[in-house]
């Protein structure tokens, strides 16, 4: 468990932070517990905290897709409650995302997914997060405006 008063990480934490730290783009991924991220997400999260000390600072410039799954019909909530945090962490997160709702119905109980339309979804958005991080990686500074544009047509397509 992250302690703000004692940030010495154990060799689980060490290996988050570091290959989250070493990482160009992620994939975020929170069941919904009560309307938000669980906490055993939220405290992964804490301890990325302690790479606010390196230079660059946190997960500067890491881009990140985000999904979210749902016992229910929504799952948005997470997926926000994420978003957040990727910000504060100074990463990127792509716009498209995947809340999975009724993920009961989508993943057998080997965690195998059954719905091919969230199939593609998930991939879409990998493919989006590889992309995107690419582009960081090579120093390219797209126009947002039409990257926007191009990712909203990709994410209809997948839907």
């Amino acid at each position: 468990m992250y302690n703000p008063d004692d940030d010495e990480p154990t060799e689980a934490a060490c290996r988050l932070i570091e290959e989250s730290y070493s990482a160009d783009g992620m994939l975020w991924s929170s069941p919904m517990y009560q309307g938000t991220i669980s906490g055993a997400f939220k405290n992964a999260l804490d301890w990325l905290h302690v790479l606010g000390k390196r230079e660059p600072p946190y997960l500067h410039d890491k881009v990140v897709g985000l999904i979210s799954a749902a016992g229910g019909t929504q799952g948005l909530q997470a997926i926000n409650t994420m978003e957040f945090a990727t910000r504060a962490l100074r990463a990127w997160a792509v716009p498209y995302v995947v809340p999975v709702a009724a993920a009961s119905r989508v993943f057998d109980r080997s965690g195998r997914i059954q719905d091919q339309a969230v199939e593609l979804q998930l991939k879409t958005l990998g493919s989006e997060v590889v992309r995107v991080a690419e582009r960081f990686v090579d120093g390219e500074s797209p126009d947002r405006h039409a990257e926007c544009a191009r990712a909203a047509e990709r994410a209809a397509t997948a839907a």
